[in-house]
């Protein structure tokens, strides 16, 4: 018996006592294939889905910005009736009958533990953060295309004659379509990598409001249907255990997850005993969602927004459940239900296949634009308003999933499942691409002020963003900072950014902690940060302004949040740290690539200049009779505009009498005066230093060294590198000079330049910090 893909077909189906699950093997028995067998069949249709799936994407994803849901629809399509179910026997083969119903249920209990996790991801918290434009923008989305949607069948059922049961199904589809699911929302950002953009917490704000209006709206219509099919009164019992519901998950079960939050020491994971307990709520959940007929992902939604977002809790449910959800079932999930679409159901020849078009047509035209009218009321750019309106636009696995409940219902025939699954997939091609086309986060940083050092005006606020990913990076910054010198006559405006990657929630959150206030919240992040720099502005009192912010997203996306803030306060200079931490013997104690990668995207955006600030974890090196001083600087100056700016930082230092600075000039062995704009600038930079040094009793040291070619700059180097507590250089990336030929092919991290990679390197081994600069890039 062949396989029916389209679902309208009714058959018998024998089922063999006791079930054979298990094979004997292959060779076992000749006669009798795999595929009679549960366990190897549902086993051989995973992995299927799981190939074909990859593949599309693989193909799909060189033609562009092609999502992975666009691919699994499109394997769904490939392994359903027109493609490889046309081939003869292919369907009772790998997809027989017998087995789409275990297929199924698998493939629901992935979209269950989906939607959960989702709930686990969101954070209510951000209805209260939420602008009147996101309010507003989440309203529309819904309401607009609903109404006009129903007003539209309304017209067209009266015009063609339409039945009730018709009027009802495009009703049905109306709602469908006009829904913007968060879940939806949040993975198309995703996929993007633009969620913890402006214009992407902005749609994450508009998407979670318009969601809880949709999940509102569908409770209310689920409720009117129980009480239309069966009693008033039925539906009243449904209305009491739904509240009853509600009542326990937010005054039970949420206190309860806080209290498994208070039992787990912090930096422990949370037992796998909780873990267990949440599971089997979520299957129980699931169950009394049919048992008070709502569909059975709302228990589990509900269930998930109980609980609390983030590590320690919300992040191990993600780290354990979403990557055998996300990656597996969810997959199977799309490609079962795309599997059952039958083009050639689609007939717009009909009274209610063509309203269904028209009523799908409006729907989308009248969410698009009731998207862009906040956006452009509140003077945003067009081309960001309209990216707004296609992110609310799109298309996902919810959409795919509330269809599929339809069909099964029976609240949409055949024929309108088909063509409003293939709407589905044509807007989840198109929206990523246009998207792309009219968005790019980082031309933002594209400015046209200098923001620099050697441009800042003489006793100017000097603005600095220092960036803290680890506890150890507290003290170095600090200790950095102190060596800037702040003053009364030289203020220092410190803006203190500490990062922290996003697990566990879907919205990425930044938090600007105040100063001023005395006390901190029970869920305040970033408490040692905010700690440890108070009392660092409190012993400079009037010198420094001090504000402290967090920053949670993907690891990936953090420059994001460190270039917006920079462009935001005009910021000068970003202070970023190392992403090795060294021991007190030199050896290397731990290497964060992750750290190293986010650095490398800052130092190619930024919008000010950037120093890495390379910490060595060594005590303070005793003084020695030749330095005086209580901390000594050098400065390695090669040329060029990223050692002007290297320098200008040093001079700004040297204000402090406590502090000594040693200006090493290295000089190319036969070079011939002045004889470019560059070198002019170099000239003019260092000319104050050789009158100070001339004058003598001063704590500026001028010395200049003529070296032939890139290892005796290396040797010179490696005899400075244990006379001092600091070395401040230029990056001067790609910029090709005799002092550093030969020595490029030995660079380890391109992001310090080659003098920075030689200072840091563990073949140094020497007590000294580094400090490498790269003055302002985009202009």
């Amino acid at each position: 018996m062949n396989s029916s893909f389209d679902g309208t077909e009714t058959r018998a189906i024998c089922i063999t006592i006791p079930l054979h699950v298990n094979s004997d093997g292959a060779w076992t028995n000749l006669t009798s294939p795999l595929t009679n067998f549960s366990l190897p069949l549902l086993e051989m249709q995973m992995i299927a889905v799981f190939i074909t799936t990859q593949v599309c994407h693989l193909v799909l994803s060189s033609f562009g910005q092609i999502t992975k849901f666009v691919s699994q629809m499109l394997a769904g399509i490939l392994l359903g009736p027109h493609v490889l179910g046309g081939i003869k026997g292919y369907g009772e083969f790998l997809f027989p009958l017998g087995s789409q119903e275990l297929l199924a249920t698998i493939a629901l209990l992935g979209y269950t533990l989906f939607v959960f996790l989702s709930g686990v991801k969101m954070d209510l918290g951000i209805i209260f953060r939420t602008g009147r434009k996101a309010m507003y923008t989440g309203a529309l989305a819904l309401l607009t295309p609903l109404i006009l949607g129903m007003g539209t069948q309304k017209l067209l059922g009266d015009f063609w004659g339409l039945s009730g049961n018709e009027k009802l199904q495009l009703s049905i589809a109306a709602a469908i379509h006009s829904m913007t699911p968060f879940p939806v929302i949040a993975w198309l950002l995703s996929d993007l990598k633009i969620q913890n953009s402006e214009l992407g917490r902005l749609g994450l704000s508009a998407a979670l409001v318009s969601d809880l209006f949709s999940a509102f709206l569908i409770s209310c219509c689920n409720l009117a249907k129980v009480a239309l099919v069966h009693t008033t009164r039925r539906a009243l019992i449904d209305l009491g255990i739904i509240l009853c519901y509600l009542i326990v998950v937010v005054f039970v079960a949420r206190p309860a997850m806080y209290w498994v939050v208070r039992q787990t020491p912090e930096g422990r994971p949370v037992k796998d005993l909780y873990i267990y307990i949440i599971v089997l709520a979520v299957l129980g959940a699931g169950l009394l969602s049919n048992w008070f007929d709502q569909l059975i992902v709302w228990g589990p939604f509900c269930f998930g927004l109980a609980v609390p977002s983030g590590p320690p809790l919300g992040s191990a449910l993600i780290h354990k459940f979403d990557c055998m959800v996300s990656g597996v079932l969810v997959p199977i999930y799309v490609t079962t239900i795309m599997m059952n679409v039958n083009l050639s159901d689609i007939n717009l020849h009909s009274n209610l296949a063509m309203a269904h078009a028209i009523v799908i047509v409006v729907t989308i035209i009248s969410k698009f634009s009731s998207c862009l009218v906040p956006p452009l009321y509140s003077k945003m750019p067009i081309n960001d308003a309209l990216t707004l309106a296609l992110i609310m636009s799109s298309k996902g696995v919810v959409d795919l999933a509330s269809y599929s409940f339809a069909i099964t219902l029976k609240n949409v025939n055949v024929e309108m499942f088909s063509l409003s699954l293939v709407t589905v997939a044509v807007t989840a091609s198109i929206v990523p691409i246009l998207i792309r086309r009219l968005y790019d986060p980082s031309r933002k940083y594209a400015g046209y002020q200098r923001r620099n050092l050697i441009d800042q005006k003489r006793n100017a606020e000097l603005r600095i963003l220092a960036c803290i990913y680890r506890p150890d990076h507290i003290p170095a910054i600090i200790d950095l900072l102190e060596n800037v010198s702040p003053t009364r006559e030289n203020p220092l405006a410190v803006y203190v950014l500490h990062l922290i990657e996003l697990i566990g929630r879907a919205t990425p959150v930044f938090v600007s902690h105040q100063m001023q206030k005395k006390t901190l919240s029970n869920r305040s992040y970033s408490q040692d940060v905010i700690l440890a720099f108070s009392h660092f502005q409190r012993n400079n009192h009037e010198a420094i302004a001090m504000n402290v912010f967090t920053a949670i997203s993907p690891s990936k996306l953090m420059h994001e949040d460190i270039c917006t803030l920079a462009l935001d306060k005009l910021t000068s200079l970003i202070i970023l740290p190392f992403h090795r931490k060294y021991s007190v013997d030199g050896s290397i104690e731990l290497e964060d690539n992750t750290l190293r990668t986010l650095n490398c995207s800052v130092i190619d955006r930024a919008p000010c200049s950037v120093a890495i600030l390379v910490n060595r974890s060594h005590p303070r090196r005793p003084s020695t009779p030749a330095v005086a001083a209580s901390y000594s600087i050098a400065m390695v100056f090669l040329g060029g505009n990223d050692d002007r700016e290297a320098l200008t930082l040093a001079k700004r230092m040297v204000k402090d009498s406590s502090i000594s600075l040693t200006v090493v000039r290295l000089i190319p062995e036969g070079e011939e005066g002045i004889t470019d704009w560059d070198k002019m600038l170099d000239a003019e930079a260092i000319k104050d230093l050789r009158y100070r040094t001339a004058g003598g009793g001063d704590n500026v040291v001028y010395i200049e060294e003529v070296v032939h070619d890139g290892p005796e700059t290396a040797t010179k180097l490696r005899e400075l590198i244990d006379d001092y507590d600091l070395f401040i250089v230029g990056r001067r990336y790609n910029v090709e000079s005799p002092l550093t030929s030969g020595l490029d092919e030995w660079s380890e991290f391109p992001e310090l330049g080659v003098v920075g990679d030689m200072l840091a390197s563990t073949d140094f081994n020497g007590w000294c910090s580094v400090l490498v600069v790269q003055q302002q890039m985009t202009m």
